[in-house]
């Protein structure tokens, strides 16, 4: 495993199944066994998305939550609605204190918000890190491992059309970028887009 990308080091023969590759990106990939090798092989190969989702659902979950948040933040209009700004502040909320009540928290505005956004699914992405699903006082339901990544999936695919689809392909490198920063150690922020 790459030292600079210590955390993309998942267990990349899990992760498949998660990563809905088309067949050309699956053949790109299939020789690979580490996470940092398959993501160079399907940025190199141009398969930007795929790459992105290997990336959301090989990092830790709070670094990935995190990501999503960055990611939300470069592409944020100015004139961001108060809703989504808080949606994506509980989603950080939450991966500075992991705490329940933050987790929850992040919920409730999501489905408040209608899932429509980034932010949405960075706030679904922190609820759906661990805990129970179900509402508090009834028996506990454990989110399925991969559904982080696959929130954190949708917002950065989300993050990278909003506004101007034009922009997409050169959004998606540096929202890799930042991952990668993020898999480093490094905290992956990215100035607000301009123009």
């Amino acid at each position: 495993m790459s030292q600079t990308l210590a955390k993309l080091g998942g267990d990349l023969a899990a992760i498949r199944p998660h990563l809905t590759l088309e067949a050309d990106a699956d053949a790109v990939t299939k020789a690979c066994t580490l996470v940092p090798e398959a993501l160079d092989r399907l940025t190199s190969s141009g398969f930007l998305i795929e790459a992105t989702r290997l990336v959301a659902h090989a990092l830790p979950k709070r670094e990935a939550v995190w990501w999503a948040c960055m990611c939300a933040i470069h592409t944020a209009p100015v004139d961001l609605p108060d809703a989504d700004r808080k949606c994506r502040e509980a989603a950080e909320d939450w991966v500075r204190q992991q705490a329940e009540t933050s987790r929850r928290v992040a919920f409730d505005l999501a489905q408040a918000g209608g899932f429509r956004t980034p932010e949405a699914w960075a706030a679904m992405a922190a609820f759906w890190s661990g805990g129970s699903m179900a509402p508090e006082g009834q028996p506990a339901v454990p989110p399925a491992p991969h559904l982080t990544g696959t929130a954190v999936a949708g917002s950065v695919a989300l993050a990278a059309v909003r506004g101007d689809v034009a922009r997409r392909d050169a959004r998606l490198h540096q929202f890799l970028e930042s991952g990668r920063n993020i898999a480093m150690g490094g905290p992956g922020r990215l100035p607000a887009e301009t123009g």
